[in-house]
């Protein structure tokens, strides 16, 4: 059975998805780093410095004073955190774009190994004498 388990976890195929799943996490968390402090501080700056993962409607007090997003959550208040949806939103966008396009590359170049041609085998030293034979003798005729 241990046999078995080795053939089974150390398969190419496992060992592969295994690298894909821990760099894909890996890029998940650049990703949303990246929308965190890259794009929504520049979105903020545009929106008139709104800080979008602070945004949110408290169900208790919708027109009442607002505490910080963490405050509220932490003091159990109903809240749609609208803002936050936005911020994941963007990175989810980005993710699924930046995959699309690795995707896109990798089958762009299984196809072109694909269309490439194989060149035919080199003739055998005996068909190259026979080929030279031959024409000698259409030359003759």
């Amino acid at each position: 059975m241990i046999k078995e388990f080795k053939e089974f976890a150390f398969k190419g195929n496992l060992v592969d998805m295994a690298v894909g799943i821990i760099i894909g996490g890996a890029f998940g968390t650049v990703v949303k780093s990246l929308v965190d402090n890259l794009f929504m501080p520049i979105l903020g700056k545009i929106t008139g410095g709104v800080n979008f993962t602070e945004q949110y409607v408290n169900l208790n007090f919708p027109d009442g004073p607002k505490a910080p997003y963490a405050e509220a959550l932490k003091n159990g208040e109903p809240v749609i955190g609208y803002g936050q949806f936005v911020t994941d939103f963007i990175s989810f966008l980005l993710l699924a774009f930046a995959v699309f396009l690795v995707v896109k590359k990798v089958l762009g170049a299984m196809k072109k190994e694909e269309a490439k041609p194989t060149p035919p085998p080199e003739p055998s030293t005996e068909e190259k004498l026979l080929t030279e034979i031959r024409d000698l003798l259409k030359q003759k005729a």
